[in-house]
């Protein structure tokens, strides 16, 4: 394995459900990166759930942009299933936070 690509390892945490401890692989950071996926309800922020919103829009508004292009498209993970790249989601982030030049 090259020099700084070192995994990084994670202590066993009790699960959730079971309350037993597991251990969690180590992760390379650049694969993380690139795998992280955002759920709807992570962009756009759920009350219920105490989530605040990376977007402080609508569920409408949000899928009304990914139809027109203004916001990346999903990822499909099942037929009921879909989640937005994590990356892709920073970018617009800091598309609105970075001033534009003329």
């Amino acid at each position: 394995m090259p020099q700084g690509n070192t995994p990084k390892t994670h202590p066993a945490k009790p699960c959730v459900i079971s309350g037993k401890s597991r251990t969690v692989a180590p992760i390379h950071q650049a694969d993380d990166q690139d795998r992280a996926l955002f759920r709807i309800w992570q962009i756009i922020g759920d009350p219920k759930r105490g989530i605040e919103p990376l977007l402080p829009i609508g569920r409408s508004t949000f899928l009304a942009g990914v139809k027109s292009g203004k916001y990346p498209a999903p990822v499909k993970l099942s037929e009921r299933t879909t989640a937005w790249r994590k990356a892709d989601i920073l970018a617009v982030l800091e598309s609105f936070t970075t001033p534009k030049e003329r």
